[in-house]
């Protein structure tokens, strides 16, 4: 059995990858909007593959899991994000669209996949070590994020062609995950094929039927379009909304995920002090609170200071409720799919809706979409309140009858 501390050394690596790929992608889109020659809704419509691809990986990482493991699900999901680099650098290279568009939604189908994956396999250390680690995991995806977007703001600000910015970044992401491979066990969350039948047949609409669970997946979908949205738009945000130049707009967007990555690293002892619900509502009202003076306030300091609250708020309300989501309850990792996969909803059709809307008045009128669901949110936050005691080791004890391979 590998070692548990090298075991989640790894994953922190494989979370940080996607954020690296990401940031990359964002802080670069003012540049690629110009070469494309994209509008606003052209540019809805270019994110649309990135959210398809999303959604495709989403809904057959789930099965992918069950069946083979989350070490493959992660492994090649991951691949396609380093695919996907090279990729959109060379249709941003050809001014070509659909070779674009392409690149994202490998990006889209290899991040949706293994995000899942890698959730479930984040679920089972934290079961095993007992302790949130969630937070701390998406923590490194938005370090990733700032590591990206400081890179991101110095070769727009040097007018590095795109090709050979994204071009590296999948040679450093690839070397990356071979290393990392090697430490994640096989069979996290894999399911024998005759159990796996009982559960699928017990279990195929229980997830609709779970009032609890399907709560916590509203509050996934709500935070997952608060933090997609700013990865999908801040830059061009700040830059059509509030008069940035393309390079302080990434800059605020570096902002952003820093603020993020601050919030996971320290979200965990929050929790442990003040309980998840409290902590959650607190970081949905943060970010409700930064949304709304980047919307309302027409002053570009005020703007890009409250990108920081924006970030804080988003940091924590999706890996703590995917955390919620895999507490109590038979099969932590089917739930923990379940509410992954209706969140990620967001991901598909929050980038094009935001484009229409953004084309018919502007980015920042727009952005209410997103704020009065993150504002709903904060409504439903009890939701995630840990089951009981003796809720929670029933769901060990289920957990440990449907007999997963470890």
């Amino acid at each position: 059995m590998k070692s548990l501390y090298a075991r989640r050394l790894s994953l922190f690596a494989l979370f940080a990858l996607p954020g690296l790929a990401i940031s990359s992608w964002v802080t670069r889109t003012p540049t690629i909007r110009d070469v494309l020659g994209a509008s606003t809704s052209e540019m809805g419509l270019i994110l649309l593959g990135l959210s398809a691809g999303s959604m495709i990986g989403i809904l057959s990482s789930g099965p992918a899991v069950s069946r083979w493991g989350a070490r493959p699900v992660m492994i090649a999901g991951t691949l396609g994000v380093v695919m996907s680099m090279p990729m959109i650098g060379i249709g941003v290279a050809m001014g070509s669209t659909p070779v674009t568009v392409l690149g994202l939604f490998l990006f889209g189908l290899g991040m949706g996949g293994g995000e899942i994956a890698m959730n479930v396999e984040g679920a089972d250390i934290e079961k095993a070590i007992g302790r949130p680690v969630l937070p701390a995991l998406h923590g490194f995806f938005s370090l990733g994020t700032v590591v990206g977007a400081v890179v991101g703001i110095a070769f727009t600000a040097l007018q590095v062609p795109v090709f050979w910015h994204l071009m590296p970044i999948g040679v450093i992401a690839l070397g990356a995950l071979i290393i990392a491979a090697r430490n994640i066990p096989r069979g996290t969350g894999r399911i024998e094929r005759d159990t796996g039948e009982r559960i699928a047949r017990a279990t195929k609409t229980a997830g609709w039927r779970d009032s609890r669970l399907l709560l916590i997946a509203a509050i996934v979908l709500a935070m997952a379009l608060a933090e997609g949205t700013a990865g999908d738009w801040l830059p061009l945000v700040m830059v059509d909304g509030h008069g940035f130049d393309p390079a302080w707009g990434s800059a605020v967007y570096a902002a952003f995920a820093a603020a993020m990555t601050i919030g996971r690293f320290v979200g965990g002892r929050f929790v442990t002090r003040f309980g998840i619900v409290h902590v959650l509502r607190v970081s949905i009202l943060l970010g409700a609170a930064g949304m709304a003076l980047v919307i309302f306030v027409d002053n570009p300091l005020v703007a890009a200071s409250a990108v920081v609250l924006w970030g804080l708020g988003a940091s924590l309300g999706f890996p703590l409720a995917l955390s919620a989501a895999g507490d109590g309850g038979a099969d932590s990792a089917r739930r923990v799919s379940f509410a992954a996969t209706v969140g990620y909803v967001a991901f598909l059709v929050g980038p094009p809706v935001i484009g229409f809307l953004g084309e018919h008045s502007s980015l920042r009128v727009a952005l209410l979409a997103p704020l009065v669901l993150v504002a709903a949110a904060a409504f439903i936050a009890p939701a995630a309140r840990a089951r009981d005691s003796h809720s929670s080791a029933m769901a060990l004890m289920a957990d440990a009858g449907q007999g997963r391979k470890d």
